[in-house]
């Protein structure tokens, strides 16, 4: 075990005196560190991203997100997909399994144990789905927009998350847990109702 410990002190880029690591390295390091970090490079990103296409570039972001590309390890591969289909269907995935592991962990062991705990987003989220399926209904009664009623119904959980990783501990640990579940359930709902 000395040897591991060894390696735990060894000094790294980082830590070292080097003006590179000084005024880059530990101010990244530091920024990703901090749970407000997410919520900060999803705004920016979203920023960036809508200027973009609305710029005089805009085909340059609709060939990146239709740029082909193919994961392979030894023999084993991934079907060719362009970058769009790899985040929607290999990156959300993981992002709604690990989301959803944290709202297990709270329903088998944390604050969501019991019935009553977990009712109230799940309330919240039934009302989150309802309320804007019906005022798009009521706006668009007739012809084929009136078939995309349960578009409007799902929340952007990645938003959600991002919002909530942005205010950091200046919200409570219960509210972020609210506003996480009830995102959850109502994307659940949402995706069921586009299924169906």
């Amino acid at each position: 075990m000395a040897g591991s410990d060894s390696l735990l002190k060894r000094p790294t880029f980082a830590s070292s005196d080097n003006s590179l690591a000084k005024f880059v390295a530990r101010p990244v390091l530091r920024f990703i560190d901090r749970e407000v970090a997410g919520g900060v490079l999803l705004l920016i990103a979203t920023t960036a991203a809508l200027v973009w296409v609305n710029s005089g570039w805009g085909d340059g972001y609709h060939s990146f997100w239709h740029t082909e590309i193919e994961l392979a390890v030894g023999t084993w591969h991934l079907p060719h997909m362009s970058l769009e289909h790899f985040v929607n269907d290999a990156l959300m995935a993981l992002f709604f399994f690990v989301v959803g592991l944290e709202i297990k962990r709270e329903l088998v062991t944390g604050d969501l144990r019991s019935f009553r705990a977990a009712a109230l987003p799940a309330i919240g989220a039934v009302g989150g789905m309802v309320v804007p399926a019906l005022l798009y209904f009521a706006f668009n009664t007739a012809g084929e927009a009136s078939r995309g009623w349960g578009i409007p119904m799902a929340t952007d959980i990645a938003f959600a998350v991002g919002i909530v990783a942005l205010l950091g501990s200046r919200v409570s640990p219960k509210i972020k847990l609210f506003l996480l579940t009830l995102a959850i359930v109502d994307e659940i709902g949402a995706i069921a109702v586009i299924a169906i």
